[in-house]
């Protein structure tokens, strides 16, 4: 059986710790850029990073003055960015880490920035629903940031299947529904980052972005 049918068999816990199972770390650790741009001018606060990963945009957070917390649905990727909080001795009030499906996970807290970053999956899962979900812990005057694959990366071999969906930033705002007299939208645009693909050549990827702010 070939990885590709495995995987598409595979759906939310399973497949996220067969995921982060594969290998001894999945992401780089470095903040993504976009995230770094944008949140940079912010004022720091309390944040929360949902579909954390292994924490590295967390830690990051975490080292420019914010309270973050980070939700993950794998066990395994949030044990690795608890290590690593460690390891950097980033103070658990500053980095805080839980192992959770959204769906299953509610605070009473709210949020001055929230970030979802490729919150995408090779399966069907209530996407709108937890960006709406999402937007509920932002605080007023604080902002969400969700971060999409705008397209397969140019080296990734074809497939034949719908999914991952790459949805557009008019898609996810439409999917947020926000109530213009209580948010605004600072940023909705695909753009290009430069990266070295894993043959090592030069590639370009192209994310989705949409970053709003809770006015009221």
């Amino acid at each position: 059986m070939s990885h590709q049918h495995h995987s598409e068999e595979l759906e939310g816990v399973a497949f996220w710790e067969s995921h982060y199972g594969q290998s001894e770390r999945v992401w780089s650790g470095k903040v993504n850029q976009v995230i770094e741009n944008l949140v940079k001018p912010l004022t720091p606060g309390n944040s929360l990073d949902i579909g954390c990963g292994e924490g590295g945009d967390v830690l990051w957070l975490a080292s420019h003055g914010w309270q973050a917390t980070g939700l993950d649905i794998s066990p395994t990727a949030i044990s690795r960015a608890r290590d690593d909080a460690k390891r950097h001795e980033i103070p658990a009030d500053l980095a805080q880490f839980v192992a959770s499906d959204l769906d299953q996970w509610d605070t009473d807290k709210t949020f001055d920035l929230v970030t979802l970053s490729f919150f995408q999956a090779p399966f069907e899962f209530p996407r709108a629903d937890f960006l709406r979900k999402a937007a509920s812990f932002v605080a007023p005057g604080g902002h969400l940031l969700i971060l999409s694959h705008a397209e397969r990366p140019s080296w990734a071999p074809p497939v034949d299947n719908a999914l991952p969906a790459f949805p557009s930033p008019e898609q996810d705002l439409e999917a947020l529904a926000l109530d213009l007299e209580k948010w605004s939208i600072l940023q909705a645009e695909v753009v290009e980052r430069n990266i070295t693909a894993p043959t090592g050549e030069p590639a370009v990827m192209k994310d989705s972005v949409v970053f709003v702010q809770r006015t009221a």
